[in-house]
C-alpha cells in the first residue's frame, strides 16, 4: 500500500472528476509519471488561472482524453513541482495531507506542505 506524506495508507483524493496519473483517485506515481503528480490539492481560482498562464490549462475541458476541466473546488492530483512553484507566487491551493503520496517530500517540505493544508492540525 503506498503511503501519505505523514507516514500513514495513501487515501483517494477524489473519483468525481477521477483523478490521479493512473486516474484511479489517488495521487500515485510510478515510472510513467514524469510530472511526479502527488499532491493532492483542492483546486481554486487564482490557482487555476496560474497554471493556465503557465502553460497548463486546467480549467478547459479535453474531452479526447474524458477531462471534464476543473473548477474551484474540486480536488485534483497536482505535479509537485507545480504546487511548489504556486507556493513561491503564493497561490498554492490547499492540500490533503492524508491524500497526497509520499514523494511530494522529495520536491515540497512537510513543513510547508503543513501550512498550507485543508486540515492544519494534521
Amino acid at each position: 500500500m503506498a503511503k501519505n506524506v505523514l507516514g500513514s495508507d495513501l487515501e483517494a483524493c477524489c473519483f468525481n472528476p477521477l483523478t490521479g496519473f493512473y486516474r484511479d483517485g489517488f495521487c500515485k506515481t510510478g515510472g510513467k509519471d514524469y510530472g511526479v503528480h502527488t499532491v493532492c490539492a483542492e483546486m481554486t481560482a487564482e490557482f487555476l488561472e496560474f497554471s493556465r498562464a503557465a502553460g497548463n490549462d486546467l480549467s478547459t475541458p479535453v474531452p479526447q482524453y474524458e477531462f471534464p476541466g476543473l473548477k474551484p473546488g474540486d480536488r485534483w492530483c497536482l505535479c509537485v513541482e507545480r504546487w511548489t512553484e504556486a507556493l513561491r507566487a503564493g497561490v498554492a491551493p490547499r492540500v490533503v495531507l492524508e491524500s497526497s503520496h509520499m514523494s511530494s517530500l522529495e520536491f515540497a517540505s512537510l513543513e510547508d506542505l503543513k501550512a498550507n493544508s485543508i486540515n492544519q492540525e494534521s
